[in-house]
């Protein structure tokens, strides 16, 4: 049995690599929705967008930096690249679970900056 962490991580890394159908039918509990403002609240609209991202940049690269479980919520920090050249966004997730499936997704993203003052960096 998978912990909800492993659950999300693979969830992302599906997503991000141009499988989000795939991550959906496997982790998604029927009712899911999220608050991403990029798209309409369907799960449709966000898995389809997720795909669309997927194939404009085949190189996208997802890492999990953090992942946190507590109760029902696993929250996690992630680096996002589409390009192996770009200095990416720092993305924070938020999880809901309804048993062992995603229920609610929110997320929040900051480019990161080429060129930052805090030598420890965002990561």
């Amino acid at each position: 049995m998978s912990t909800k962490k492993e659950t999300v991580v693979e969830f992302l890394q599906l997503a991000a690599t141009g499988h989000a159908r795939e991550a959906f039918e496997k982790h998604a509990a029927p009712g899911f929705r999220h608050h991403n403002p990029h798209f309409d609240g369907s799960p449709d609209a966000l898995r389809e967008g997720m795909d669309a991202n997927a194939r404009q940049f085949p190189d996208k690269r997802l890492e999990v930096k953090l992942a946190l479980e507590d109760g029902d919520l696993v929250s996690t920090l992630c680096h996002v690249r589409h390009t192996r050249d770009q200095a990416g966004f720092a993305v924070a997730h938020i999880f809901r679970f309804s048993g062992d499936r995603i229920i609610e997704l929110w997320d929040l993203a900051q480019a990161v900056p080429e060129k930052s003052p805090n030598p420890h960096g965002m990561f």
